[in-house]
């Protein structure tokens, strides 16, 4: 299974990648996560923030990869633990499925990629920065993935 997380955003802070890769290169051989960095649209000089969304809209669809379910992060998606993320990673496996996560730009993400997603997905209620989503969703999928293969990392 490959699982792709899409972050609108560049130029992370080096905390965030060291974070990130920590997790990304646990998995075993049948999960491989990889992030894709898509370049955000510069605001000012008559860049409304709907002129912005819109073209890291067109940047995102380009970058999904054919034939995924499509996670889609959102502060008023549903609000899953890490047993539930588990389930779901366990059922899009048993379907062959490949799995892409969006985490959006600082104003958010057009309503049509909302709309066009199989889960719309919160990782927390409150604001967080999106370097620090990265590494949480990365934590998060890597904690899914041990729960399945009953690894003590994961302990209720």
């Amino acid at each position: 299974m490959k699982i792709t997380i899409l972050a609108v955003g560049t130029k992370m802070p080096r905390w965030v990648d060291e974070a990130y890769n920590d997790y990304a290169k646990r998995f075993g051989r049948d999960i491989s996560l990889e992030l894709k960095e898509i370049k955000p649209e510069k605001r000012g000089g008559g860049v409304t923030a709907e002129k912005g969304i819109a073209a890291e809209h067109e940047r995102l669809l380009a970058a999904i990869p054919a034939r995924c379910k499509l996670v889609v992060m959102d502060e008023r998606g549903q609000n899953w633990t890490s047993v539930r993320l588990a389930a779901g990673l366990k059922e899009w496996m048993a379907g062959g499925d490949d799995v892409c996560f969006i985490i959006g730009g600082a104003d958010g993400l057009s309503a049509e990629l909302k709309q066009r997603a199989d889960v719309l997905l919160q990782l927390s209620a409150m604001t967080l920065p999106h370097g620090m989503v990265r590494v949480m969703l990365g934590e998060q999928i890597y904690r899914a993935y041990s729960i399945l293969n009953n690894h003590p990392y994961h302990r209720e």
